[in-house]
């Protein structure tokens, strides 16, 4: 078998948002980064998801100047970001010049591969990012959010498959958030959208469940092209399966991997203390280690099931975290069975919760509920329950157009409101994306006299 599985690691976005909340600063990747370079990776997942979010709020890094260093250091692997479609690396839809400006400098910054995806599987909310990239020469991997319910069948994500490559996608991702691919699914899926679509096929999912190995080991035989996985310092829980593993298990069975065991290992020794100072901290939670069957009951991501626990405690009412997830599969279904992931998973949770401790269903809906039912962050996979559209948004009629198409151009407005501390255009993005911190670090970085508290306020890990 001389057929090549190429891998993409995560450790530096993904595998760090799941296990230590995105709370790695450069400093610990640094001394490393020129050694994964020379590991024979297909690509580095560095950016996106919620790394711009966590460099301002929490680490006190420009997140612009993260990606300038990385690409300093990592001269021959591709750099890969999570981009979030309309919502780009933020939780709600922004205008099109915003979009069309963050892909442009992710670009020039040094990013080439954009992973695009939009939480609803709304093909027409990635059509700016895809546009925008590819005018910027970069290259659009379109991903699946992956999830099970009545509408989400193989049929289903295979025609999804063959919109994504009509729209300009260069490759195509199965982004399993929550690790539920089951590994009988992942080989008929990954056949039929290999047979359907001639482009790449990368596998991304989580080991929350317990069964991410077997899932990549069956998605390979069945001609999955690139599988993502961490290196084993992070690897695991509600992260991705371990990398060296993969690879050794991989070429056990006759494929190449192009993987160099050495660096690998250097990798792996350099990520070991870094996690085990999180550990020590506190910030890696045990729980994020544990394997999770349920996930594959309740299709929760491991992220979400962390951040459940921890809302349901600061409210006092731990006793109700089974009523609350099994809250959350009938949220779901009323709601179109939205896929979970950033921002639908925290607004689902955050319903299925106010439900049970109201005591009374959709008595308490927050604003994104609203929003969503409105049809403000696009189509929902199936119709919303009529009886619970009624009580949310009673008789008013939901939007059926894309989105962004109501919301006017926000950059002129953004450069003004930020020009006392914007010095050039990603500090402008960084604003219009992140308002809040984006001021505090860019006036704590102008102004020796700027005292704003950054407040701290709970980032997702599941995207």
């Amino acid at each position: 078998m001389d057929k090549q599985i190429k891998f993409t690691e995560t450790v530096l976005r993904d595998g760090q948002q799941s296990q230590i909340a995105t709370r790695m600063p450069i400093e610990d990747m640094l001394p490393i980064l020129e050694t994964m370079d020379q590991a024979g990776y297909h690509a580095l997942e560095v950016w996106g998801g919620a790394t711009f979010d966590s460099c301002l709020r929490y680490l006190g890094e420009d997140p612009w100047e993260r990606l300038r260093t990385i690409r300093a250091h990592v001269k021959d692997t591709k750099l890969q970001m999570l981009l979030r479609g309309q919502n780009l690396l933020g939780y709600r839809n922004y205008a099109d010049d915003v979009v069309e400006a963050v892909v442009k400098k992710s670009i020039e910054n040094g990013i080439d591969v954009l992973r695009i995806f939009d939480a609803l599987n709304d093909v027409r909310n990635l059509q700016t990012s895809i546009r925008a990239a590819k005018e910027a020469g970069g290259e659009v991997q379109a991903a699946i959010c992956y999830t099970t319910s009545e509408v989400h069948t193989v049929a289903y994500f295979v025609d999804l498959s063959r919109k994504m490559a009509a729209a300009g996608a260069d490759s195509i991702c199965i982004k399993d958030m929550a690790g539920v691919l089951e590994p009988a699914v992942a080989t008929e899926l990954v056949g039929q959208i290999k047979a359907a679509v001639d482009l790449p096929l990368e596998l991304h999912t989580h080991a929350t469940a317990g069964i991410g190995e077997m899932t990549l080991m069956r998605a390979v035989e069945a001609g999955v092209d690139i599988i993502d996985t961490c290196i084993s310092s992070f690897s695991g829980g509600t992260s991705q399966p371990c990398t060296e593993s993969m690879a050794i298990a991989l070429e056990g069975l006759g494929y190449k991997t192009g993987l160099d065991m050495d660096k690998l290992e250097a990798e792996a020794k350099h990520f070991a203390p870094v996690r085990a100072k999180f550990k020590e901290n506190g910030t890696l939670n045990p729980k994020v280690m544990e394997t999770e069957p349920k996930a594959l009951l309740y299709k929760v991501p491991g992220g979400m099931l962390s951040n459940l626990i921890s809302n349901l405690a600061d409210l006092g009412v731990s006793d109700k975290y089974s009523e609350v997830l099994a809250e959350v599969p009938r949220v779901r279904a009323d709601l179109g069975f939205p896929p979970l992931v950033t921002p639908l998973s925290q607004m689902v949770g955050s319903q299925a919760l106010m439900n049970v401790v109201s005591g009374e269903r959709y008595k308490v809906v927050p604003s994104e509920i609203k929003d969503y039912v409105r049809g403000l962050y696009g189509a929902s996979p199936a119709p919303i329950d009529a009886d619970v559209k009624q009580l949310i948004i009673g008789d008013e009629e939901p939007v059926t157009c894309r989105p962004a198409d109501l919301i006017e151009p926000q950059l002129p407005r953004l450069r003004e409101e930020i020009s006392q501390y914007a010095k050039c255009d990603e500090d402008v993005l960084s604003y219009a994306l992140f308002p809040e911190q984006a001021r505090d670090f860019l006036g704590r970085r102008e102004d020796p006299f700027y005292d704003v508290p950054v407040q701290e306020v709970e980032v997702s890990v599941e995207a």
